[in-house]
């Protein structure tokens, strides 16, 4: 390509700046959107596996037991009888600290005799400055911190803070600070308590108990299960032998799913964004009809034609990409918060508060950006390079073009409806399907735009002539003669607004299942927990505290719950066991169940498991399950399948006799409270002041924890709404830069209309008149495509992600909210392009003529 092409190309970016603008405006926030989630999901990713290495260490296996707990006997038996070198026993626990009581840290147990070999960051711990080791070892309640955490509590080497722990307060004293160089691993330890192993018994009242046993398997695979079926020949009956990586795998499965959605509605943005992108580009080629018709009438190679056009592109996306990664990154930053609170709320403690950068978010990144840029200029550029010099001079050439292709836009978009239909009916749990199938059939219903919105103008043009007569039937033919263009604008805003209706839809539909379920589940008065605001607190009621509030005044009766966590051979499995009362029973609703799943519940070995569980490890009613006890493995049968909303993990549910026969477990984690007739929440919360308990306690009415749970949700679909924002964001712009090109286009037409008699009033009416009509038909479309979408996400999203169903609650406040959206932006979009218009003087538009 001859110098004087790339002078011809610049030159034409360069006296439109506007048109070059948009088109970089779009890539940018199309990559800032998936960079933003792909750094998001990547730093919270990232800190998930320093967490978990930061107390596995350089562990290759771990000993656990089927129980929740391990005696320590079994640590001595490995040392005394084995003679293994490489063990070490771990006490993990949970705690709050009162400077910090939205926050929840972990306590971790250790030996330092055996830690050298797993976890180096203790390896740095010594005297002068950075404390005494022996006073570690040898005074009760002393523990190691980041320097990080020490200097947010305001402590140093020496002082004592408090702590609470199962709901005790306890004082410990720093003794000394762990010195760690990478700034990552200091935040993924910055949540961390270090404690001698006794002092983690005594503080967690499991004298006596360990978390797990860390090992270090070091010889081939064949080698290592020599040494594991010597280890199972001294290990009780309850323990078993696991991979480490099992732990980080374990958590990784609890957030993939909410990983992969955050990204799949990131990519929804980008692929509005391809629909700008196409918009400007075919634009640009057509402002230029003239000239690229002369080049190719002087010798200019059709080969040339379309380098231009592709260079022109890769400008527009080196630029938009460059901002997008900038964008990207500062958007993260606000984003991470919002993740993080999430999994907070949902999984397991965690803390980011940097992003992890990575050479493959870039290039992700820079590869979507530049591949959405190229692949929606192809059209165009192939178009001009065709396109013969005589057809290339002609101004209509272009409609009458794209009006031949309309048939096989219909068959391509009916292609791709019914190939994403098949890709959802497909019996997968793989989401990566599913989402593929719903763009399918997003971008196919995006094909069928042109000839829905011909047809639509046809219909709604006796209607503008009788309300606006020549100017609104001028307006409906506007949109039609320029159907290339205002097509393509109304099926990116249609995108966007249909998710918006889409995940309207879900989110409400979801948010009104779960208060009915919480009015259901949440039969007692009052429920009465240690402090804490984690799940995944091991909160644990004293036996003298559950008898001073069962014998209190105002109390008929109380029911404990105790919640464990069973490893089976399909995985881990929550239990949860319950003594309710005949109503408490009732309020389970059951997906399928036999006659009475309740009947001989306390006696026969009998189990009810969540939706959840039952799809994710597929089972139903006359199945039997496989719990591990203490006692040898436990056959339980499947008596029903109920509806629940608390996890994505689901759990089962037995009677709390088997508890204590078979797992030898009488603790208790919570007690709900069923007042007698006549007193409220509120009166026994003076009786409850009174009352001497000997530990600390929250105590919350049922209608509290509705609207503690409301909040959790609330929050976990705030990052949604922000994702939607932007999306339509980027819609906004993809209309304001067709009606940009559009009216810029129209100049002379509009110039001979002023010509002719026609006032500024009037053409601003015009132009407005044909935006809001685009408006009105990409809302329209949005509707029966949001809603389609909404039952993609609730019947087939939700489902493979989380395992539960909801019945879908269609708001016609939602709908007709983001129809008129549809309106306003297209009206606000198209405003200063009318206004522009109205005012240019016809002599000036008119002076080729």
């Amino acid at each position: 390509m001859t110098p004087i092409l790339y002078q011809s190309s610049f030159r034409y970016l360069k006296r439109h700046p506007w048109q070059f603008g948009l088109a970089v405006i779009g890539v940018a926030l199309g990559v800032t959107i998936v960079l933003s989630i792909d750094l998001t999901n990547a730093s919270a990713q990232r800190s998930m596996e320093l967490a978990v290495q930061s107390v596995s260490g350089r562990s290759t296996h771990q000993i656990i037991s089927n129980r929740e707990y391990l005696s320590e006997k079994t640590y001595r038996n490995l040392k005394q009888k084995l003679g293994f070198r490489k063990a070490a026993p771990v006490l993990e626990g949970y705690v709050v600290l009162p400077e910090k009581p939205d926050q929840v840290f972990q306590l971790l147990g250790i030996d330092p005799f055996a830690e050298a070999p797993f976890r180096p960051y203790l390896q740095d711990l010594g005297g002068g400055n950075n404390g005494n080791l022996t006073t570690f070892l040898t005074e009760p309640n002393t523990v190691v911190l980041s320097y990080e955490l020490a200097e947010q509590l305001g402590i140093q080497v020496g002082d004592f803070f408090e702590v609470e722990i199962g709901g005790l307060p306890q004082k410990l004293r720093l003794v000394a600070f762990l010195k760690i160089e990478d700034n990552f691993s200091r935040q993924a330890l910055s949540k961390l308590l270090i404690v001698d192993i006794s002092t983690a018994q005594e503080l967690l009242q499991l004298k006596g108990y360990l978390s797990r046993i860390d090992l270090i398997l070091v010889g081939d695979d064949q080698e290592n299960n020599k040494q594991i079926e010597k280890l199972n020949e001294v290990l009780p009956i309850d323990a078993r032998v696991e991979s480490s990586q099992t732990r980080l795998e374990s958590a990784d499965k609890m957030t993939r799913a909410f990983h992969l959605n955050l990204s799949a509605l990131s990519m929804l943005s980008l692929i509005v964004g391809m629909f700008l992108i196409y918009n400007t580009m075919t634009f640009s080629v057509v402002q230029r009809y003239s000239l690229l018709g002369q080049l190719r009438a002087v010798g200019v190679t059709r080969g040339e034609i379309f380098c231009i056009i592709l260079l022109e592109a890769i400008v527009v996306g080196i630029v938009g990409t460059s901002l997008g990664l900038i964008g990207g990154s500062q958007l993260a930053n606000l984003l991470v918060i919002y993740v993080t609170q999430t999994i907070n709320d949902l999984y397991y403690v965690l803390s980011v508060r940097e992003l992890q950068w990575s050479n493959l978010s870039l290039l992700k990144g820079i590869g979507l950006g530049m591949g959405a840029t190229l692949i929606a200029v192809l059209p165009p550029a192939k178009e001009a390079s065709n396109i013969p010099p005589r057809i290339v001079l002609n101004r209509s050439s272009r409609e009458e073009s794209f009006r031949r292709t309309l048939r096989w836009s219909i068959y391509a978009g009916l292609g791709l409806c019914f190939s994403g239909v098949c890709l959802l009916w497909l019996p997968s749990r793989d989401l990566i399907l599913s989402y593929t199938g719903l763009f399918s059939l997003i971008v196919g219903l995006a094909f069928l735009t042109p000839h829905i919105t011909n047809l639509a103008m046809k219909l709604i043009r006796p209607i503008m002539s009788k309300l606006f007569g020549v100017l609104g039937s001028m307006a409906t033919r506007g949109v039609q003669a320029e159907l290339s263009r205002t097509s393509i604008a109304i099926a990116a805003l249609m995108v966007a607004i249909s998710a918006a209706i889409g995940l309207g839809i879900m989110v409400g539909s979801f948010r009104h299942t779960v208060f009915y379920w919480l009015e259901q589940q949440l039969w007692a008065d009052i429920y009465v927990v240690p402090p804490g605001n984690s799940r995944h607190l091991d909160k644990v009621l004293l036996p003298d505290s559950i008898e001073i509030l069962e014998n209190a005044q105002g109390v008929d009766h109380l029911t404990r719950n105790r919640r464990i966590q069973v490893e089976t051979t399909v995985g881990e499995i929550d239990l949860l066991t319950l003594d309710l009362p005949n109503e408490g029973y009732a309020s389970y609703s059951f997906k399928e169940a036999s006659t009475d799943p309740w009947k001989s519940f306390d006696a026969k070995q009998s189990v009810v498991i969540s939706e959840p569980l039952s799809n994710r490890l597929n089972l139903s009613i006359g199945d039997r399950l496989n719990l591990p006890s203490p006692k040898g493995d436990k056959i339980f049968e499947i008596n029903g399948v109920f509806y629940d909303y608390s996890s994505e993990r689901g759990h089962a549910i037995i009677h709390r006799n088997h508890l204590e026969k078979f797992w030898e477990d009488p603790r208790v984690n919570s007690v709900a409270l069923y007042l007698e007739d006549g007193w409220t929440p509120e009166r026994f919360q003076n009786v409850f002041d009174r009352l001497e308990l000997p530990q600390p306690m929250i105590i919350r009415s049922n209608v509290s924890l509705r609207k503690v749970s409301l909040e959790i949700f609330d929050r976990t679909f705030a990052i949604t709404g922000v994702l939607q924002l932007l999306v339509t964001g980027v819609a906004f712009v993809g209309v304001l830069s067709s009606l940009m090109a559009l009216q810029l286009e129209r100049q002379r037409e509009l110039g001979i209309l002023r010509a002719t008699g026609m006032t500024p009033g009037q053409i601003w009416r015009l132009v407005t008149s044909q935006c809001g009509l685009m408006g009105i038909v990409a809302g329209v479309l949005a509707i029966p495509v949001g809603i389609m979408m909404a039952m993609v996400l609730i019947f087939v999203i939700n489902q493979r992600s989380f395992g539960w169903t909801f019945p879908t609650l269609l708001e016609p406040t939602v709908l007709l909210y983001n129809m008129l959206l549809a309106v306003f932006a297209a009206l606000l979009a198209g405003f200063y392009p009318a206004l522009k218009m109205s005012k240019v003087p016809p002599a000036v538009v008119l002076r080729e003529e």
